[in-house]
């Protein structure tokens, strides 16, 4: 029995012996692994370390080259998953043409309803007449004759294309220096209106800044030193008198001065010039339910009236209010002075009527 004990003693000696020596030789082995990697490590660390610099400009410039190519591949696929996509009215530009054929002899060329945002083409058909061609597109003969450079009043043929503009006035095309002010100037046109015109775009929204090349509408601009064909589309028109302080249930005037520019389907008001700071009147009774710049919208500092009959009237523009909201005014009452406050080009006030939430013609309502 004592045999088998100090051979199995002998044996346990040895197993621990061997386990022993395994333990060393695994050690030895890792521990030489683990050396040599984190020499590596040091070494690759020092190298990044001393080239952190080196490399940063080309990783940026590539990130965002790889970034823009990402969203010139995604960006047409995304607009077209989107429902009712269209074409940007901003990104249109006149010089893009829509084709509108007279097709058959004899036949009516049917002229779209649609707002138009750019220039169109027109087919001359048999019969037609610069005038013909003005009102079928509601703008000026003047308006086709400088577009198109006619040397008279029959000088189109039947066939012929015409490039027609989506309103009466001038398409410009912008020289380096130019200015919205100096661009109305030449065409004795009015800043404020080639500000308003909604598919006019600019490259700075604040300034008005344009592009060198740009294409702008210049609207009722006129060829300097050039005898009009149609010379009524240019007439400038001075407002009366404002009215007095007899509430009749008529809208009165609310300043007087010269209409720069009238209601149409882009400029949903009437603006009427004069020197600054000249005292607008409310063009009736009713109650003051918006006075001063509550959202900084382009409207500026503005009065907004409710007549308390479906009827509201609305200033913009102003320099300064002289009423509160929640006040009530009488028709011919002082409501503000005139200035350049908002999306505006020069001292003006910007008059609207509303009805229900649609704008309506004031030059049909005043008296």
């Amino acid at each position: 029995m004592n045999k088998w004990k100090k051979k199995l003693r002998i044996l346990a000696g040895e197993f621990r012996m061997f386990l022993g020596e395994w333990y060393g030789l695994l050690f030895a082995w890792g521990y030489g692994v683990f050396s040599r990697f984190e020499a590596v490590k040091k070494t690759a660390a020092r190298i990044l370390y001393r080239q952190r610099g080196r490399f940063a400009r080309p990783f940026v410039h590539a990130g965002m080259g790889s970034l823009v190519a990402l969203a010139v591949t995604l960006a047409p696929v995304l607009a077209n998953s989107m429902p009712g996509s269209q074409p940007s009215m901003e990104t249109a530009g006149p010089e893009e043409l829509t084709a509108i054929d007279a097709g058959e002899p004899g036949m009516l060329t049917e002229i779209s309803e649609k707002v138009r945002d750019r220039v169109v083409e027109y087919t001359v058909a048999p019969g037609d007449t610069v005038s013909a061609i003005a009102d079928k597109f509601g703008v000026s003969m003047d308006t086709i004759r400088w577009e198109n450079k006619l040397a008279s009043i029959s000088s189109i043929k039947p066939g012929q294309k015409l490039r027609i503009l989506p309103v009466t006035g001038v398409l410009h095309k912008v020289s380096r220096g130019e200015t919205i002010y100096t661009i109305a100037k030449k065409y004795e046109a009015n800043p404020q209106a080639v500000v308003d015109y909604p598919f006019n775009n600019f490259s700075d929204n604040e300034t008005f800044a344009l592009a060198v090349g740009q294409d702008l509408v210049v609207p009722d601009g006129k060829k300097p030193a050039e005898v009009l064909w149609s010379p009524s589309k240019y007439v400038a028109q001075n407002t009366p008198n404002a009215g007095a302080v007899s509430g009749t249930g008529r809208f009165v005037w609310p300043m007087a001065g010269r209409i720069t520019q009238r209601f149409s389907w882009y400029h949903s008001g009437l603006d009427i010039a004069t020197g600054y700071g000249t005292p607008v009147l409310a063009a009736d009774s009713g109650t003051v339910v918006v006075a001063g710049w509550p959202d900084n919208s382009g409207y500026g500092i503005r009065v907004v009236i409710d007549h308390g009959n479906g009827l509201q009237t609305l200033y913009g523009h102003l320099s300064k209010v002289l009423v509160s909201a929640g006040q009530t005014i009488n028709r011919g009452d002082q409501i503000g002075l005139e200035g350049s406050t908002g999306r505006s080009t020069g001292p003006h006030l910007h008059f609207e009527i509303h009805r229900g939430g649609a704008r309506l013609n004031p030059l049909e309502l005043l008296k």
